[in-house]
Formats: structure tokens, sequence, C-alpha cells
């Protein structure tokens, strides 16, 4: 947001709204606006570039140049203020000029010798000397607007239109002289519509600088308007009233069309806005002003769009499919389906917040206008800007939410101006379609009081102001604010849009008072130790425990591409597609963590790693899933994947991850039991192979909460797996929050352990996991009293020629507390293994 201070000062001395704002010189007020209001990015002195003899002259004659059909030899009169030019006896300056609306009599800026063209003086800087052109000395030159760097005209030299003592310094008349530019960082008044005009700007400059400030007569929110003096109806139609919440428009006939006075061209320019003509200067001159966008029609041009009517009809809408506007920038667009549009009857004229079209544009030809002052949506704007990549003025202003209670005010004054400026008159009432509230209307305030303690107030901010002094400060920018006791009831006045809260007002005041005079203290704290986090304890557990195991953890996107759900054998339709993926790679939330991992496997080994296992924590979704307020349900999910070449260890890789696992439950102090899968019990279960896989629980509940196994052989190909590769994938919370058993220690004996073999053939369909419980069970049970045992696998062996039965050989293991047992008493053990093995298992010792 660009501010003139020079333009400050103009408006508070016209409309004695506060006191001078820069008491103590442009450092000082920098230095406040970036404390208090908003970071400076820059400042910019405005009258550097009219710095030297850049002076308003009067043209005394004109004469054609003798030796060019073109130029014209000058005589200007400059009340002798220039020193060092050669003068006639009558003491005025030759000029020759060759612009084709130089007169005698006129007045124009004459840049004398020694003088440097403004528009040039912050590119290749070029110093006027006196010449001669043709035979004829010309002592510098006059300039058009573009060489005084106001705007691109140069079709003729810059016409002087008020009068003005001859000899007047360019820079004084037109308030450049002293004038600084400050471009406060746009982010900075993101919540703060208001800011984005002058008046706003100014107003807190007043409050940060503890001056009262007062709003001019006109800017109130039931404004008087000038009674029609001819009849140009208009009607309004708005289909969109939750995205247009007032739409206001006026019309005006009799309107002259013409350059506007170079003092609304110079303001203007200052603030980087192009000058058109004198009624678009004036819808963008209350602009810079309020804040508030304006938007001008040619009422013919509207009219003639819909052939047959009488009179001019705007319709806000959403375009028709297909439909497309030119722009006044000359582009064409096809507006995005959401789009407002601005309409008549039967065409698009405009693309509402935006930008209008070409076709209704207000030139020299136009004779009536109507006048729009609108509301739109703000998320709309921003959406469609971006759509078409149209950034202007409007879009700016709008897509931070202007308030719609000011557009009256502004309308008003506008059309007010334009009368006076365009000799236009009031052709129509004025058309308020106004969707707010009666509520908000009846208290002039978007939002409800706010109620609030003194107390409330410095307990945030560290202050021991009173309540009469905070007021004070919320008065000193136009609140209405209410006192008894502690108690402030504060009204937010009708530009603001950001007022809802106690805590806005906290921010308030503290921004008034300053927050760089809020004290330094340091909050007082417990030393009390801080309540651990129970769900980030399991994972520095899980953490450490798998990493202590040789694991390494990895960290991937949750987001994966289609192919490796297509590789891993998930469907797609199950997983959320992102509408605005990070990168075409990552365009789903993943099903499950393992396809992350094994992704990740074949790299590794192509590094050289020869075996590894690589673990995951994270959150997976499933569009099949969901709450009881039907939002998506959110797993954190653990996953491991065990990989090694075929060389690098023998037997099957289903143990080593289940080792993992088995570790990991330890450290938790679960124990595990494992079932059959069936045919796709979840996505998890996808990329696994289900015959050599296996379903994961708490031993003795009946809850699933994971899947350990191999891997198809079409995801190993796919994914370019070794074939020992397995994995591992649970629910962390299920495990974590099992009942555990009680940590204990367990002395070793002094004498020596008996380990003896004991091989069961069972039929094919018992499962090892019922071969080892009813073992260990058994074992327990039958172990002589003071000892301690321990059961471990040997061997799963099929014969070829035997498919029907299979062979687990286990490892007993006893040593006893009080003596070194025999070889005998072992086998009496086993033997009594055996025969209960056979009795409930059918099994035979081999």
């Amino acid at each position: 947001m660009k501010v003139s201070t020079n333009h400050i000062q103009f408006y508070r001395d016209r409309y004695q709204w506060s006191d001078d704002p820069m008491p103590n010189g442009i450092d000082a007020l920098a230095a406040k606006i970036g404390a208090q209001l908003g970071a400076i990015e820059e400042i910019v002195d405005a009258g550097a570039k009219y710095a030297g003899d850049i002076v308003i002259v009067r043209v005394v004659s004109c004469e054609q140049h003798p030796n060019a059909d073109r130029l014209h030899v000058c005589k200007v009169d400059d009340g002798g203020k220039v020193v060092s030019v050669a003068r006639d006896e009558q003491g005025y300056v030759q000029v020759v000029c060759g612009a084709p609306n130089v007169r005698a009599g006129m007045l124009a800026v004459w840049l004398a010798p020694g003088a440097t063209v403004p528009s040039t003086v912050d590119k290749d800087p070029f110093v006027l000397e006196a010449r001669e052109l043709r035979g004829q000395m010309s002592n510098g030159m006059m300039a058009s607007p573009k060489e005084l760097g106001l705007g691109e005209s140069h079709d003729g030299i810059l016409e002087v239109d008020d009068e003005v003592a001859p000899g007047t310094r360019f820079a004084d008349h037109y308030g450049y002289a002293g004038d600084y530019i400050i471009d406060i960082e746009n982010k900075m008044f993101t919540h703060r519509p208001d800011c984005f005009g002058m008046m706003g700007v100014a107003r807190e400059i007043a409050g940060i600088q503890g001056q009262a400030f007062k709003s001019p007569d006109w800017y109130v929110m039931h404004p008087a308007f000038a009674s029609p003096e001819s009849s140009l109806p208009l009607d309004v139609r708005n289909e969109l009233p939750e995205l247009v919440p007032r739409f206001t428009a006026i019309t005006m006939s009799n309107i002259a069309v013409r350059p506007s006075p170079v003092w609304l061209q110079t303001r203007l320019n200052r603030l980087g806005i192009r000058p058109i003509n004198n009624v678009v200067d004036l819808t963008n001159y209350f602009m810079v002003l309020t804040g508030q966008p304006l938007h001008a029609y040619d009422y013919d041009k509207v009219r003639a769009l819909d052939p047959g009517s009488d009179h001019a009809t705007l319709v806000v809408r959403y375009p028709a499919t297909g439909e497309k506007i030119t722009l006044l920038n000359g582009k064409e667009v096809t507006p995005r389906g959401e789009a407002i549009m601005i309409a008549t009857r039967d065409k698009v004229i405009g693309i509402g917040g935006v930008m209008g079209g070409g076709e209704t544009e207000v030139d020299e030809t136009t004779k009536n206008i109507i006048i729009e002052c609108a509301t739109f949506d703000m998320y709309s704007i921003r959406r469609t800007s971006m759509a078409h990549g149209l950034f202007t003025d409007a879009v700016t202003r709008f897509n931070k939410g202007q308030s719609p209670l000011q557009n009256l005010a502004v309308l008003a004054k506008t059309a007010a101006d334009v009368a006076d400026l365009a000799g236009g008159r009031a052709a129509s009432v004025v058309i308020d379609d106004n969707h707010l509230s009666q509520e908000v209307m009846d208290r002039g305030s978007l939002h409800a009081p706010v109620n609030v303690t003194s107390q409330f107030i410095n307990e945030r901010l560290g202050l021991r102001l009173s309540s009469e002094e905070m007021a004070t400060l919320l008065r000193n920018v136009e609140f209405t604010v209410d006192t008894q006791g502690e108690d402030l009831t504060v009204t937010a006045p009708f530009w603001r849009t950001d007022i809802e809260l106690p805590e806005d007002v906290v921010e308030e005041v503290g921004r008034l008072y300053g927050f760089d005079h809020l004290p330094l203290e340091l909050p007082l704290r417990s030393l009390q130790p801080a309540r651990k986090d129970w769900p980030l304890e399991v994972r520095a557990r899980i953490r450490q425990t798998l990493a202590q195991a040789g694991a390494n953890e990895v960290l991937t996107y949750s987001f994966v591409h289609g192919n490796l759900l297509d590789k891993a054998g998930q469907d797609k339709s199950q997983a959320f597609r992102l509408a605005n993926a990070l990168s075409p790679d990552l365009q789903y939330y993943r099903l499950s963590l393992a396809p992350s991992l094994l992704e990740r496997v074949h790299p590794n080994l192509k590094a050289g790693y020869d075996e590894f296992a690589l673990f995951e924590m994270g959150k997976i979704h499933e569009t099949t899933t969901r709450e009881n307020d039907g939002l998506p349900m959110e797993f954190d999910n653990l996953a491991l994947v065990y990989a090694a070449k075929d060389s690098a260890k023998p037997g099957a890789a289903f143990y080593e991850a289940r080792a993992y696992l088995e570790h990991l439950a330890k450290a938790f102090g679960v124990r595990l039991e494992y079932g059959s899968v069936p045919n796709h019990a979840w996505s998890a279960d996808a990329p696994f192979e289900l015959s050599r896989s296996a379903l994961v629980k708490i031993q003795g509940e009946d809850t699933v909460f994971g899947i350990i196994g191999e891997l198809k052989a079409d995801v190993l190909t796919k994914l370019k797996l070794p074939a020992r590769t397995a994995a591992f994938e649970i629910g962390i919370m299920p495990m974590a929050n099992a009942p555990r058993s009680r940590a204990a220690y367990t002395a070793l004996p002094k004498f020596p352990k008996v380990s003896q073999d004991v091989c069961l053939k069972v039929s094919a369909d018992k499962t090892y996991q019922q071969v080892f419980a009813h073992v260990e069970e058994t074992l327990a049970k039958n172990a002589p009293e003071q000892t301690l045992t321990s059961l471990s696998p040997v061997d799963i062996y099929q014969r070829a020629d035997d498919t029907a039965h299979k062979q687990i050989t286990l490892r007993v293991s006893i040593a006893s507390y009080e003596r070194t047992l025999t070889d005998g008493e072992v086998a009496r053990i086993l033997d009594d293994i055996a025969a209960s093995a056979k009795e409930a298992l059918q099994a035979e010792r081999i």
C-alpha cells in the first residue's frame, strides 16, 4: 500500500481530520509506522525527480519556426525566477517547441537548461542544455506528461489548467516538494481492508501518535444523494446475493469526458495509477482514498447490448458455458464457472471485482454513465484473479474483504465530484441491492459490540492502563466505547471488519499503545516436569527398540503416485485423490505404509547394502472408513520391511521380520499370536502373499491389528525386490494399550541346562502356532519344580512325498536351581509332551 505524506496533509487541511501527521519528520513517522502499523518496504522522495529549474510558465508568443514546418519559436514568461538563462529585452526566454498544442497565452511546464528530464531520472538521466534547433536557440524545453513522468501521453505538452503565477515551481504547486511515498507491505494489512485507502492509513497514523481522528462529513452510512434531474432508468438483478451482499449504483447524464485536471493526474501518478480520463480517474481517486473500488460504465453502450430495451440492465450472475469476454486490457478470457460476472440481459460486460469489459468502457464519446459501488466475496475474487492471472488495484482491495457498509458513502461522494468535474447530473435514484441483515444496518457495525474488561486486556499485555485510557486510544480511531468501571463495551465503526472477540480489542489496544512499550518480563513458569505425551512416548520407544535391533527409520511422503498403489496391488478408488498435489508424483493419500518402504528397497540394494530392515511410523486413510460425523478416520501405523540378497543368509524372510516384531512386542510386555489370513482382509494386506502371511493379534484377544508375511511374486517383480523380502504392518496404539505382562527379574540357575529336541509330525493343516503353544503349555505343567524352562523353534520340514503332513522340531531347555538334571529326566518330560501332543493334535513323535 503506497501512501503519500502530502496527500494526507492535503486531506487533513481540507477535512480537518487530525493534527499534523508528521510532527517530527519523515524518519520519526517511518519508525512509528514500522513499530505499530506495518513493515515499510520503501520510502521514496517524490519531489527528487523534479529538483532543478522545472517551473510553470506562460507562453507569451508562439511563432512558426522559419526553417521547420513542425516547430514553433516561443517566448515564455517565468517571472524572472530562473537565473543564468538568456533573456530578451522584455525578460522572456526563448524556447523552441514541436508540440501541436503549443499556443500563446497557455500555461505550460518549462524545463530550463541544467534540469534533468523527470522521466529519465531513474534510468539514464538526460540533462537539458541551451542548444540551437534549425538555427534558433532553444533554452531547455516545454514538457509533455510523459516527459514529466505523469503518464504515457506524448502527443503534446502538458497544459496547466488552473491559474498560477508564472515562475511557480512545478513541484511546489502540485505537492511534490517535501512529499514522501511510503510503501507499506500489503501483508501487514491482510485483515485490515480499510488500510488499503489513504483515509484508513491516515486514521491509523493519527491513532498510533495519540491523535484523535475525525472522518469527513460525507463518509457516513446514510449519505444524501442529489435528486435526479433527468431519467436514465437502470434495472439491477443480483442472482448471487451470497457472493455479492451489496450492490449499489446510480446513473448520471450529460457527462463531458476529458483529461483530468493536472492536480488529479499528479495525485494518481504518485500512487502508481495511470490517469485515463476525468470519470475513470475519479473512481480511482476515491478508491485510493477510501479503499473501496468503483467502476463506471457507459450507459448507452450498456443499453445498446440489449436490443429493443429502453433502459440499461445490470445482472450479477455466473457465466454461461463457453461465454467469453474481452476485458479493458484487451485480453479475451473464458471466465471460470464460479466467477462473478456483471452482465446485461444478454451479454457479460465485466468480471465483478476484477476488471470491466472493453465494450462498455467510458471514453471521449461517452455522454451518460453508470457508477457501480459493490461488495464482492473476497475468496471468489481471489480464485478468479488467480485463475485468469488478473491482478488489478481493485483485486488487491476486494480480496481483503471490504466493508459493505461504506458503499453508499463512497458512491455519493464520487457522484458529487463527477458532477463538479465532468458536468454530469444525477439521472436516477440510488439503487441499493442490500442483503445485509437489518440488525447489522441498525447498529451500523458488521459485528456485535464486544464486552471486555480492562483487567482482561492488561493481563494479556502486561500493562496497567485504566479503562478510560483504553477508551481514549480506541476513540481516537473512531470506535464507540462505553465504560463502566473496569467494563468496556466496544463497538467497531462501520468500515472495520475485524473486531469480533475480546482478543481483537486486546490487539487493538496493544497496537495503538505500542507493542514496543510493553514491559519486557519473562512469563512465570512452573518447575514441575511437563506431563509426558503418551503417543510420543510410544513412538520414542518403538524407534529406540527397532533401532537397537538394527533397523533403520525412514520418513516418506504421506502421498504416493498411483503407479505405486497399482504395483502393490491396492485399489486406488479406496484412496483419497489430491486436487492440489504437491507434484505429479504425489497424487494419492496412501492406504498403508508398506508400499512406501518397499519402494526404497531396490535403491538400497543397488547402493550395495546386502541385508537391512527399514521401518516407518505414520498415518493412513481410506475413503471407505468414516467417523460417525462422516469425516475420514485416521490410523497410526508402523511398518517394517526386511530385505536381503538371496545369498546373504539362509532361511525364510518371514522369520526375520517376525523376530523384529517379537522383539518389539517384548519391549512393550505384550505376547502376540498369529492366525491365517482370509482373502483380502483390508487394503494393507494387498502386497502380501496370503499363504505365507499371518494376521497379528494380542494373545488372548480376538482383535486383529496387523499383518506379517512375505510378498506376492508380482509385487517382488514390479518393485524389483529380492525373494528374501518380508514385511509387517501393525496399528501402533492397539499394541501400546494392550495389557502388559509384569516384567520381573528371574535369576539364572547355577547348574547347567540340558537341551533336547522333540520332533512332532502333524497334519499340514495344523499351524506352527498351535503346535508351539500346546508344547509350551505342556512343558510348563510337567517341568519339575525349581527349574527354568525355555522353548525355541529348530525347523519346519515337509517331505516331498508326503504333502499331507509336516514335521516341526522344537528345542526344550531345562535347568534346575537345586541340582544338575540328567538326560533321562528331560527325556521323560519330552515323552509327556509327545503323549499330550498325540492326544490333542494327533501328532506323531519322530
